[in-house]
């Protein structure tokens, strides 16, 4: 199965360590290209140009390997004190795959962020409690 990871770009180590997790278990992994480049490890990082990085669009790009693949992954992690939080560019990214009616699979519980929270519900979205295997 073909697995689109979405994840915050604070995370490129735990991304690559589920990609490869991923790809044990005998999925093809899609990683966002910040996550690739590790774009906020580079000491000029600036959020809004990753997103245009040499002219290159980013965000539609993964748009790209969302439509790709057949399944999304959230990889939401601990961050800025919220547990498994789920960012904007990420919504975004779940949005567009409930739109084209891909499955949702979110690593760890959904976040208690309630401004979002609502939606996410209604995404449907497939819990993992941190199991892979779940994938299906």
């Amino acid at each position: 199965m073909k697995v689109c990871v979405c994840c915050s770009l604070s995370f490129p180590d735990e991304a690559f360590k589920i990609a490869d997790e991923l790809e044990a278990l005998g999925h093809e992994v899609l990683l966002p290209n910040g996550i690739i480049n590790r774009s906020i490890e580079k000491p000029d990082f600036d959020a809004v140009a990753a997103k245009h990085d040499n002219g290159y669009d980013a965000m539609r790009a993964h748009f790209a390997k969302i439509r790709d693949a057949d399944v999304l992954l959230v990889c939401n992690f601990t961050k800025k004190g919220i547990e498994n939080y789920i960012g904007a560019n990420t919504f975004l990214e779940m949005g567009y795959a409930y739109s084209l009616e891909k499955p949702i699979y979110v690593l760890n519980q959904l976040p208690d962020q309630p401004y979002i929270s609502d939606e996410l519900h209604a995404f449907d979205v497939i819990e993992l409690e941190g199991d892979l295997t779940k994938i299906k």
